[in-house]
């Protein structure tokens, strides 16, 4: 046999060996994890404006993004829709889940519509998606594409929070978040903490296609065949964990009744977190001196902590830190932003 014929042989019997292989391997199963789900986009001005973070028209990247999720999503027999706020409006009814139809509702959507004199009420628009969810039966994902923004009209997160104790266990919020001001990454973020079953979306990473495949299984779907692979790995110390500000007034350090809902959201998830230990991380504005500042803040956190442990949770697994003025997160600059970096931030050791 000649020395091409030999070669021909092999490369058959390897592709031979490969075909067999994957014919034997078990096909992945997939698994739902909701019942139901809604592509909620926000129409309002300032998502058609140009972002320097997410370096585009928010609305066009929204679109693009919205393109590319959905055809990651698997068909699985969901009831799916595509609605809009700032103004509310279907695009979509609830319908059993077709890449073309979900595809042909996001085609609708206008990219350059104007800006001027068009507000956004975010909170109406949580408050205006009821009357879909309530048709609904079993779990519902709610996808939002928002920059947080909301100029107009009720708090969107007391709207939110009014959703999931309407649909307790039922319902899920994950926000993508084009959130590029304090005041739009403050909503997200108080969202976003309001139940640990949210997946949180970064456009800027979801633009690798390994990163969005993993959101829309982390929101959409499991993999059956994966549950026993899960199952024989090792459990991990502590899992990460994420919540909300809780912001202060200035010069202030005492708990307020204000407070206590987000307290009460953080308790919830210490106590039902693998984590040791914890840092109760104290942080102040920048107004004033770092030494009265760096005290102030220690103050802030050590409140904090007293607070935790008057509710019963275990003072040696707490360690309160003061950070001062050193460490902000917002601008400034801004009445708005000082008012954020007047804070507390729970972490995980």
């Amino acid at each position: 046999m000649s020395m091409r014929k030999r070669l021909l042989t092999s490369v058959m019997l390897a592709a031979l060996a490969m075909l067999t292989l994957a014919a034997q391997a078990p096909a992945e199963t997939l698994k739902p994890k909701v019942d139901n789900f809604i592509l909620f986009v926000d129409y309002s001005g300032s998502m058609a404006m140009t972002s320097d973070v997410y370096k585009g028209v928010k609305i066009k990247l929204a679109k693009d993004l919205l393109g590319k999720m959905n055809a990651e999503i698997p068909e699985l027999g969901y009831q799916s829709g595509v609605n809009t706020f700032a103004p509310q409006s279907s695009l979509l009814a609830p319908t059993v889940y077709k890449k073309p139809a979900v595809a042909g509702a996001v085609a609708k959507l206008e990219t350059d519509y104007e800006i001027y004199g068009r507000q956004t009420p975010m909170g109406y628009g949580l408050h205006d998606i009821d009357p879909v969810l309530a048709k609904l039966s079993g779990k519902t994902a709610l996808i939002v594409f928002t920059d947080g923004d909301s100029n107009i009209g009720s708090d969107p997160v007391a709207e939110a929070k009014a959703l999931y104790a309407k649909y307790p266990n039922r319902l899920c919020i994950h926000i993508v978040s084009y959130a590029d001001n304090a005041h739009g990454k403050m909503v997200v973020d108080e969202i976003r903490a309001l139940n640990r079953c949210t997946v949180n979306g970064d456009p800027i990473a979801l633009a690798d296609a390994a990163a969005l495949k993993k959101f829309v299984r982390d929101v959409f779907y499991d993999v059956a065949d994966d549950a026993p692979a899960r199952s024989m790995a090792p459990a991990k110390e502590c899992e990460t964990i994420t919540l909300g500000n809780l912001n202060f007034g200035f010069d202030k350090f005492k708990i307020t009744k204000e407070m206590e809902p987000a307290l009460e959201q953080a308790l919830a998830v210490l106590k039902n977190s693998s984590c040791k230990q914890f840092t109760i991380e104290g942080h102040t504005d920048s107004v004033g001196t770092v030494p009265y500042n760096q005290k102030l803040s220690e103050r802030r956190a050590a409140s904090v902590v007293k607070w935790l442990t008057d509710k019963g949770f275990d003072a040696s697994k707490l360690k309160a830190v003061g950070k001062g003025k050193l460490a902000p997160k917002f601008d400034n600059k801004t009445s708005e932003g000082r008012g954020l970096n007047r804070r507390v931030e729970i972490r995980n050791d």
